[in-house]
């Protein structure tokens, strides 16, 4: 190892004065090895660093004005949205009005109409059993009518006899003759 490092350490006797040579003390060169890498860099890479941060700064401006650009679309489109939405919460409203008050008028038709039907409906129960108390009336009539005619035909038949009754016929076969000669 030592012949690898001999060259290395040679180089820090040769003579300082006139020539160039290497200064081996690392707190005296650093600094001066330092600022002039830095001078360098500034000097060759100001540009390059300068068209870096230029083109970033672009991109991040382009990226800025799309992003207004959006946000602006997106407004508009929001904005259009929030208009839609009042249109047809406004037609909702209508609708639902016009709803309610078309239940209501069919609420009330059906009402008026379910009671006129109603009304009918008593009138045909009375009329039906003005009716039946007519029909049970007149029933009772021709049954009363049928006994009494039964009871007065066996009265008459029971009280007359033959010369009785052959002059209840002449008397009836006189009156249908002078009916005939009114009506002549």
């Amino acid at each position: 190892m030592k012949n690898i490092t001999d060259p290395f350490l040679s180089l820090g006797y040769w003579p300082s004065a006139g020539s160039f040579g290497f200064n081996t003390d690392i707190l005296a060169t650093n600094p001066i090895n330092l600022s002039v890498v830095l001078g360098v860099l500034i000097f060759f890479g100001k540009g390059v660093l300068s068209d870096l941060l230029d083109n970033r700064k672009q991109k991040i401006l382009k990226t800025i004005r799309n992003s207004e650009e959006l946000r602006g679309r997106a407004l508009e489109q929001l904005e259009k949205a929030r208009a839609r939405l009042l249109k047809v919460e406004k037609e909702a409203d209508l609708f639902r009005v016009n709803g309610y008050s078309e239940i209501e008028r069919e609420k009330w038709n059906l009402i008026n109409s379910t009671s006129k039907t109603l009304e009918q409906l008593k009138n045909y129960k009375n009329e039906t059993i003005h009716f039946e108390q007519q029909r049970a009336i007149n029933q009772v009539r021709q049954q009363v009518f049928q006994q009494a005619l039964q009871g007065a035909l066996g009265t008459l038949n029971s009280c007359l006899n033959n010369e009785l009754h052959l002059r209840t016929i002449s008397t009836n076969i006189d009156m249908f003759g002078m009916m005939k000669e009114i009506t002549d």
